[in-house]
């Protein structure tokens, strides 16, 4: 006879064993209709699940998020069932949830076309209304071997013999489809109803280059109409901000098959990084860092001090020499730890900033790779502070003041919170990792800001805050991160002279604003669509003759601007001044200065702003003064 406890706290009593979705029905039609699953004491179970003893329940729908990943990942075997259907020789693999939607990888004999994909759409709305119910199945692991291999599915057979023998193995049967998965699923195939596949991608077979190629469907799938048409929508958008049509729109910069995810920085767009860097440059002189300057290569018994040898000597490019082995670095740390030890520190050193434009490389894996926001050599703005443990608090708390300020300052006013705590693979005692994990969620809430808790995802050394800005259009990405690492510092010897003469090994504090600085000015590009604020603009103003008699008053003019220390350019090309606009238009320039023999006369310059706004003629004086008070506006905002 079980009681169960609902979330606004009232109990409910059975005579006998009742299924989640007899709870929902008793609770009234309309609940039991939307009803996708439910969350038994804290665990996402079917509506079939039988309740046998008291217990906390939540009915689950589509307004929960756990109900929209339900939604998808059921729609992940909507697809399957389809392909199945179509394609009976295809072979299905695995079919995860992802952000905004899922996926799923088949083996087939060719590669499925953009029409494939259309028809396979097409079925899964066919099978959706025949509104088939989703039944849960247990097999012994040895028995689901068999049945699979007897449907001819040797990739679901392969994962389900690496299972422990002993274990038992869940299946979900929709009409004649039946797949493995750990569920839960929705009740019943009626339920998906908004769904659009997206792409085909290709994808090896466990994620290993050495396994066959197989080929991945893209999908998304949302609980209504209008929040899938909004996303689209943005998808749309997204594709029109894109930062790699921008860079070849705007002559910022390329990237080429001779030097894979490297970055060839033309003039303007390194001008946009130099705002960047002497940005943050002035952020680090202006909250106490001391900048410093680091070898690209260290020997590899520092990495292996570090723990990178052994936890990521994979992401690592490394090279020999007379007979010693060296990697170049894929981040900054091992060398701070070296400049921190170079003579003895007191307790009144402390806390001690170190920061560098550190460049790092990693060996990502060349399908990765995406433009500026996944590349194999960059620039951090990485820090690292070396503290007490009584610093931790107020360190942490000043910093996330200051990256909020940063983040402003390039526009971003959303902030997104994450705890990261200990992975499986890790060093370190866990009451160090206790420790370190307590004091990023007790800065974040002095801080006043509401966090989630990533579990497993710190880093191997210590635990993390994330923050993500989102942006213009309102996708979300991970930028800075502020690490308590109570390990590495011990692994090199570092320690300091306490206030009892006793000496100790400082906490080291990882840290970064804005993270790799080719992935922040992708999105910067992206966020702006190119149209970058005055500050950041490479060209901030082109000033344009009407014709050839105004060509020397237009050069003048540019190098009045660029004596204001502005970056202006002048075209006196002997075309139409229509043309002209036109161009530099599409060059996104916050200002355009046009001047005809009147302005020449008169020692104005007619202004158009890059919104295509007319604000007439005005002294150039006036004109300087207007950028000034921009220029400040923006640093002070």
């Amino acid at each position: 006879m079980p009681d169960i406890r609902l979330p606004d706290g009232s109990v409910r009593s059975f005579p006998a064993p009742v299924s989640v979705a007899e709870v929902a029905q008793s609770i009234g039609p309309g609940l039991a209709k939307a009803a996708l699953a439910g969350k038994l004491n804290g665990r996402l179970v079917d509506t079939s699940f039988r309740i046998e003893a008291d217990a906390e329940l939540a009915i689950v729908t589509e307004r929960d998020a756990e109900g929209l990943d339900l939604l998808r990942h059921s729609t992940a075997h909507l697809l399957a069932h389809a392909v199945k259907e179509l394609f009976p020789d295809a072979q299905v693999t695995i079919g995860p949830v992802i952000d905004n939607g899922f996926y799923y990888d088949f083996s087939y004999k060719r590669p499925f076309t953009p029409e494939d994909l259309a028809a396979i759409e097409k079925r899964m709305g066919e099978i959706a209304k025949r509104d088939l119910p989703v039944a849960r199945s247990v097999l012994a692991r040895d028995e689901a071997v068999a049945f699979f291999r007897k449907q001819g599915e040797v990739y679901k057979a392969e994962i389900i013999a690496s299972i422990p023998a002993d274990q038992d193995v869940s299946l979900y049967s929709q009409g004649e489809f039946t797949d493995l998965c750990r569920g839960p699923h929705v009740p019943s195939t009626g339920k998906l109803k908004v769904f659009k596949l997206m792409k085909l991608a290709g994808a090896y077979w466990r994620g290993d280059s050495k396994n066959e190629m197989l080929q991945r469907i893209y999908g998304t799938a949302w609980a209504k109409k209008e929040e899938q048409d909004a996303y689209l929508k943005m998808l749309e958008e997204a594709e029109k901000r894109d930062h790699r049509r921008l860079a070849k729109q705007l002559d910022l910069f390329h990237m080429q098959d001779e030097a894979p995810g490297m970055v060839f920085w033309h003039p303007k767009g390194w001008v946009i990084w130099q705002q960047v860097e002497q940005y943050m440059r002035r952020v680090y002189i202006e909250n106490g860092y001391h900048e410093v300057r680091c070898p690209q290569i260290l020997d590899r018994s520092l990495w292996e001090r570090s723990g990178h040898w052994e936890n990521y000597k994979d992401n690592m490019f490394t090279t020999a020499s007379e007979n010693r082995d060296y990697a170049i670095k894929p981040m900054n740390c091992p060398g701070h730890l070296q400049v921190f030890n170079q003579g003895v520190k007191s307790y009144r050193d402390l806390p001690y900033r170190l920061g560098e434009f550190g460049a790092c490389h990693r060996n990502e894996p060349s399908g990765s790779l995406h433009g500026l926001m996944r590349v194999r050599g960059f620039v951090q703005d990485d820090g690292h502070i070396f503290c007490t443990e009584d610093q931790i608090l107020p360190e942490c708390v000043a910093f996330t003041e200051l990256l909020q300020r940063v983040y402003k300052d390039f526009g971003f006013t959303e902030v997104v919170y994450k705890v990261a705590t200990r992975p499986a693979k890790r060093i370190g005692e866990d009451a160090l990792w206790d420790k370190a994990e307590a004091a990023l969620m007790q800065a974040l809430e002095r801080s006043g800001c509401a966090y989630e808790v990533s579990p497993g995802d710190g880093a191997f050394y210590g635990p993390k805050i994330e923050y993500s800005l989102k942006d213009a259009i309102g996708r979300v990405w991970q930028c800075g991160t502020m690490q308590v690492d109570f390990n590495m510092p011990g692994r090199f010897g570092a320690e300091y002279v306490a206030e009892d003469n006793t000496r100790r090994v400082p906490v080291m504090l990882h840290r970064a604003i804005v993270g790799s600085l080719e992935r922040f000015i992708g999105i910067l590009i992206e966020n702006f669509s190119g149209a970058f604020p005055l500050w950041l603009a490479p060209e901030q103003v082109m000033v344009m003759s009407i014709t050839e008699n105004q060509a020397e008053y237009a050069g003048a003019v540019a190098a009045r601007l660029r004596a204001a220390g502005f970056r202006a350019g002048a075209d006196l090309r002997n075309e139409k001044i229509s043309y002209k606009i036109r161009e530099h238009s599409l060059q996104k320039l916050p200002y355009q200065l046009v001047v005809g023999d009147k302005e020449k006369q008169a020692g104005t310059v007619a202004v158009r702003t890059r919104g295509g706004e007319d604000l007439g003629a005005m002294p150039l004086e006036a004109f300087i003064a207007r950028l000034h008070s921009e220029m400040n506006a923006a640093s002070t905002a």
